[in-house]
Parts: C-alpha cells; structure tokens; sequence
C-alpha cells in the first residue's frame, strides 16, 4: 500500500505538521527525507531497511559517499542533499552559541561540540575562542592524529588564540572509541595549555570530551 493511501494521521509529513519532528521514529523521519520509495518498499518501508542495514541513524549519517551509495534507493545526489542537511544544522547550533555567552549555555555548546566531532574517524583537536564576554569568536580544529601532550603544540594554541583575539578559549577533542572519561594524558595536557595560555592572558574555561554520550567537561569533574 502506498502511504498516500495510508490514513493521515500515520503518514510521516503529515505527523510530522500535526504533532511535531520530535514525535515522529527515527524511520519516519528518514521517510520524510528519502521522499519516494523503491518498487515494491514505501519510504517508510525503505527507511527501515535502511536503518537495518546501517545499523542505527547515527551510522547512516556518518557515512561516506561510498558506503551510503552501495545502498539501495541511495546515490551521490542523496549523499550530497544529506551533506547539505547536516551542514545547516552545524551552523544553526554555531549561530546558537554567537548570540549568548558559552558559559550560560553550556548544553549549546555540548550539542555544537558535538556536531563537530563526534563523527570523526579519528581524534581531533580544536578550540572555541571566546572574547571578553565569553561569546564565541570561532572554532578550530588544530591538530588531528592522537591527542595528547606530544602531539598537541602549546605554540600554535597561543598563536590561534592571539590571531583570533580571544580573552578565553574552551579546548575540546574526541574519543572515537566513544568513551569520554578523560585519561592522565588528557589532564596532563589541559595543565599544559592553561601555563602556555597564561603567559598571554587567555584563560582556558573549560575541557570537552566527545564520545558516544553526552560531552563531558572537566571544570565540571573539577580537574580545571
């Protein structure tokens, strides 16, 4: 049966207009964005399968062009449109964050942090800068490989910071292996950027580690 003749109220748009995104499944959803089916499976039908085959939402979002390709009803041209969607709501979480102080709105600043990060392959490490008022300048992400005091630069930290004309910055990176409980590695580095950080007045707010949960910050545990 197509979903055109399924009763109004469960057809995913117009569920979606009557009760809101957050009421609709994680296939609705996907539904709504596949547009059309493929003979034989509506768009809900194929949604499903979909999210069978890549195992949950997150995975199909995280995709790469190749591996969402090889999946039935999907292509370059959806990959880009999903591209597309994904980037919107990175910027949308970034405009958030440039309106309010990073400090009042720390849940903000977890869900920006993790639209950044959370799917990288492999760890990361960035800053938000922040003025005097604690609003954000910009984020960047300055080293990529394994995170720790080695292999992250107090220098060039000082020098984006210094080039940004920031008063305070937030030091984030990820844990791919979706675990955020921060290692002696990740305390040791902190230490090491705050000292560097000093000597130039910029102070270091806090430390976010992205996993699989919600990003966890070390002022918070108390480690800053």
């Amino acid at each position: 049966m197509s979903i055109r003749d399924w009763p109004a109220a469960e057809r995913p748009r117009e569920k979606l207009l009557e009760q809101g995104a957050a009421a609709l499944t994680d296939a609705e959803l996907l539904a709504i964005f596949l547009r059309t089916g493929v003979t034989g499976k509506s768009a809900v039908d194929l949604a499903r399968y979909l999210l069978s085959e890549f195992g949950s939402l997150r995975a199909l979002l995280e995709a790469d062009l190749t591996g969402f390709s090889q999946h039935l009803g999907l292509g370059p041209a959806k990959y880009a449109q999903l591209q597309a969607v994904l980037e919107m709501s990175r910027r949308h979480l970034a405009e958030r964050l440039r309106h309010d102080s990073a400090l009042e709105s720390p849940q903000a600043v977890r869900d920006y942090l993790k639209a950044q990060l959370r799917h990288e392959p492999h760890e990361v490490f960035g800053c938000l800068f922040l003025d005097a008022k604690h609003r954000v300048l910009a984020f960047e992400v300055l080293f990529r490989g394994s995170i720790d005091s080695a292999s992250v630069y107090p220098r060039q930290v000082v020098k984006r910071s210094l080039a940004n004309n920031a008063a305070a910055v937030i030091l984030t990176h990820n844990h791919p292996s979706g675990v955020s409980e921060p290692s002696q590695a990740d305390r040791v580095l902190t230490q090491r950027l705050k000292d560097a950080l000093a000597l130039v007045e910029v102070r270091v707010l806090d430390h976010f580690i992205v996993g699989d949960g919600e990003p966890l910050s070390m002022a918070e545990l108390g480690w800053m």
